[in-house]
């Protein structure tokens, strides 16, 4: 038997589809909306819609951006020689929150994962390779995650950069294996950056 309307079952189930969002999250989501003023429904939808037509890649790093380049890219203040590359741009955001670092970033929107079907050309690894040719860069730190997955990228990824020339580096350990870095905190990601240690 449904409890809800159709339009709040709708809302529900289109809230549930969200990642990291449960049955009882949507539920308690939807009813928030629902009791939303008008002008705070209409705000919030117009600015989801906003996102999805003017958010894109970033030309240069492949971060999420409405702009042609991102902030940190336009940035005359920032190590034009390091890149780091991260899973997401979550990952960015959570190495930026330590204010320590100041070089560039570089996102693959994922990472090799032959289980799920996702190789090499599935993530952002010919944008970096490009940039490696035409930026002067004399090092790359790689700080993908510390999983199977993010081992495994970051392995491909020195095997590929290696015979430029480049530096290639690692996060150091400090990162928990299966943590993601988003969610931990700045001094350890710090303690991270810091140890880093040559592939």
């Amino acid at each position: 038997m449904d409890y809800y309307s159709n339009h709040i079952k709708t809302l529900i189930d289109e809230l549930g589809r969200l990642p990291g969002v449960g049955a009882k999250s949507a539920a308690r989501l939807a009813f928030h909306i629902i009791n939303m003023p008008k002008e705070s429904v209409d705000r919030l939808s117009d600015s989801i819609k906003a996102a999805k037509a003017n958010v894109h890649y970033c030309k240069k790093c492949c971060t999420l951006t409405d702009d042609e380049y991102c902030p940190i890219c336009k940035s005359a203040g920032r190590d034009q020689s390091t890149i780091m590359v991260v899973e997401n741009p979550r990952d960015l955001a959570a190495y930026e929150k330590t204010g320590e670092y100041k070089g560039l970033y570089h996102v693959l929107h994922g990472a090799i994962s032959p289980a799920l079907g996702i190789g090499p050309s599935d993530i952002r690894l010919k944008e970096l390779m490009q940039r490696l040719g035409t930026e002067p860069v004399s090092e790359v730190i790689v700080a993908t995650n510390s999983s199977l997955e993010g081992e495994t990228t970051a392995m491909y990824i020195s095997k590929l950069i290696k015979p430029t020339g480049i530096k290639v580096s690692r996060i150091a350990s400090g990162v928990p294996v299966g943590g993601d870095l988003e969610y931990i905190d700045e001094i350890t990601l710090l303690r991270a950056l810091e140890g880093r240690v040559e592939l």
